[in-house]
């Protein structure tokens, strides 16, 4: 019997210190995670030897799992053929701005909100006509062609994490990925939301009595109605404009969100921020042809959610480039999330 209870004791002793080990591991693996995240403007070779960062480099694995690993089993969802990239990135030459910061009116990071914890105020967008679309560049973007919407109502700035934090302290609903015992990265109070799936989107704005946009409605208040700019604030492309991969490219760092109507010069005619850049937006359209588009797809269809306005990141297999013109749109499954997909809101002008 001593024996016996000696061994049962000692089992109990394993069984413990296999837990408290498991806990400590947790732990500090969800505190490397986020000092991870938190450095993550910082070179890899800074934190890990080069033989490291050159086999990360040559497989990409969870670059495309943010993306992709979306199944209940988190298999890999397959990747589409790479049929094309994104041509006006070819073509520009870019002077990078003097430093990160330029173009903008706040500080990259700061703690107390300037745009409050509320759902964003609106700007009004009149019935009527504009030009949709483009003939110059990516097959699913066009033909370019006349649109028309009612009147309706969009948010002024994209989402911001204080806002969003709102919204799940209110129903309970799962914090998004980067967020810490369910509040958002210190310095990131006005920075636009992230790792939220259509459906996250999707209820915030029924949540705030609003909506989200149409891919049309998006497209119109960020383009206009006098004219068919490539980009919000014009034709030409800048860098100073807008917070886009091209940006951190050309500073030859990592790249992060900014804080939310940071950039002046990057309005749209309707006084939009971050309509071009900063994140993807989602939208409540399915992925589809234009009317006259005899580019075939087998993409099209009620399969995936419209996303648009380009963002900070570039993905490593799709190479979006400057992700940034105003009919640009991307398109993924309803349950996706990522660290450069947010939104914004509409609403019906009644």
């Amino acid at each position: 019997m001593s024996i016996l209870k000696s061994l049962i004791q000692c089992a109990f002793l394993i069984s413990v210190s296999m837990f408290c080990t498991s806990a400590i591991a947790k732990i500090a693996t969800e505190k490397t995670l986020y000092e991870h995240d938190a450095q993550s403007g910082e070179s890899c070779n800074s934190c890990h030897a080069k033989n490291q960062v050159d086999a990360f480099n040559a497989s990409k694995g969870n670059d495309c799992q943010e993306c992709h690993a979306t199944e209940p089993d988190n298999a890999l969802v397959q990747v589409g053929e790479k049929t094309f990239n994104d041509p006006y990135a070819n073509k520009l030459k870019i002077e990078p701005p003097p430093e990160a910061t330029t173009g903008m009116s706040v500080p990259m990071y700061y703690d107390e909100t300037r745009i409050g914890k509320e759902p964003h105020e609106m700007v009004a967008i009149p019935a009527g006509k504009y030009t949709r679309g483009t003939n110059n560049r990516l097959p699913d973007e066009g033909p370019q062609y006349i649109a028309e919407t009612k009147a309706f109502l969009i948010d002024k700035y994209e989402v911001t994490n204080l806002q969003y934090k709102q919204f799940i302290d209110a129903t309970k609903r799962k914090s998004p990925n980067h967020f810490r015992n369910r509040t958002y990265p210190e310095g990131k109070v006005d920075h636009p939301v992230v790792w939220v799936s259509w459906y996250d989107a999707h209820d915030y704005c029924e949540w705030a009595g609003k909506r989200l946009p149409t891919d049309i409605e998006w497209e119109k208040a960020a383009r206009g109605i006098n004219d068919d700019r490539d980009f919000p604030w014009g034709d030409t492309f800048d860098v100073t404009r807008v917070n886009s991969p091209v940006r951190w490219k050309s500073l030859n760092m990592q790249g992060d969100t900014m804080p939310v109507g940071s950039l002046e010069g990057g309005k749209s005619p309707f006084g939009l921020y971050d309509m071009s850049g900063n994140v993807w937006e989602w939208t409540d359209s399915w992925y589809k042809q234009y009317p006259g588009n005899t580019w075939q797809s087998e993409n099209y269809g009620e399969m995936y959610k419209v996303l648009k306005g380009g963002s900070w990141w570039d993905c490593s297999y799709y190479q979006c480039g400057v992700s940034a013109p105003v009919f640009n749109r991307s398109y993924f499954k309803q349950n996706v999330r990522n660290s450069s997909m947010g939104f914004r809101c509409a609403k019906d002008d009644n």
